[in-house]
């Protein structure tokens, strides 16, 4: 694998040699001493034009526990403050001897041009609204886990909220659909693309019908960052109609999990505080993020060596 872009270019084979491969990263990271050599000599650096906390502190995490160097581009205090373009910010990085670009950009199709700037490998941490693959590993494998599944078969994934602006949502869909689940999409039709009949989807306007068939329940927050006026009459009609709290989470199956892939909004999609739910995973993701993203650099940055630095790992 050269890159990591989105989840359809992943392919399903790959999705799961990730998921995978991330059950050694778990390992790693159980250690007293969580650290292995396996990438001694790259270097990663994290391309970040909009704010992150999970994204960013899991991959340098990542990256530094497989020896990896790591660099920081912050923007506020770079050339692009001078007028310097995207591809001469690449080009100069490039220049001081990269191995692979953590790219975040409120633009879609960045990762994609990125590398034609670059020998580097690219890692899409979120382009728009378009995709967030490591978040869908990180999610996958945070289901695999905790219901020991291998697959999703005859599990149901209900995604409830702010559709429209969400690259986790269209990379989970992605993802999840793969590995078989049905894939249930909740929210009010202004807060759905224009058209998802291309998508391996069901939609519903509705929530409390949904929750009795739900195994997965994913919140998604309001990105009111991403969105103009009028897409909610109010935050308080919307709490109501699709926000998380006590009574729907006891409409809930007792084996039902609940994500989230933060930060949350509380009191809007989430009315009930989430450490008091037995099956809530939120935790678990953000933990697993590690794991997952040191899963993702390994397989892009391993290379010929793959097989011996993979016993390095386990061992």
């Amino acid at each position: 694998m050269k890159h990591l872009r989105s989840i359809d270019e992943l392919g399903y084979e790959g999705l799961v040699r990730l998921l995978d491969l991330t059950n050694h990263m778990v390992e790693v990271n159980s250690r007293p001493v969580p650290k292995v050599p396996a990438l001694r000599g790259r270097t990663v650096v994290s391309l970040f034009f909009e704010d992150s906390t999970r994204t960013r502190l899991s991959f340098e995490t990542a990256a530094k526990r497989l020896s990896a160097d790591t660099m920081t581009f912050s923007v506020s205090t770079s050339s692009v403050n001078k007028g310097e373009s995207l591809r001469d910010t690449v080009e100069t990085i490039t220049d001081l001897g990269v191995d692979a670009f953590v790219v975040r950009h409120k633009s879609t199709g960045i990762p994609w041009q990125i590398s034609e700037w670059t020998s580097a490998s690219v890692v899409n941490a979120g382009d728009g609204w378009h995709q967030h693959p490591t978040q869908a590993l990180v999610d996958c494998f945070t289901v695999r886990q905790a219901l020991r599944r291998e697959r999703f078969d005859g599990l149901t994934l209900t995604i409830v909220g702010d559709i429209k602006h969400s690259r986790v949502a269209r990379s989970n869909i992605a993802a999840f659909a793969m590995l078989g689940a049905r894939v249930v999409l909740v929210a009010p039709p202004t807060l759905l693309p224009p058209d998802v009949s291309h998508w391996p989807v069901e939609v519903s306007h509705r929530l409390d019908p949904m929750l009795g068939e739900t195994d997965i329940l994913y919140m998604l927050r309001l990105q009111s960052e991403r969105m103009a006026q009028g897409h909610v009459p109010n935050l308080r009609e919307y709490a109501e109609t699709f926000g998380l709290d006590t009574t729907r989470v006891a409409k809930l199956p007792q084996h039902a999990v609940l994500m989230h892939p933060g930060p949350m909004n509380r009191g809007v999609e989430m009315m009930v505080d989430p450490s008091t739910i037995a099956n809530s995973l939120i935790h678990q993701q953000v933990s697993n993020g590690v794991s997952v993203r040191m899963a993702v650099l390994f397989d892009l940055l391993a290379g010929e060596s793959s097989a011996s630095h993979l016993a390095q790992v386990a061992s």
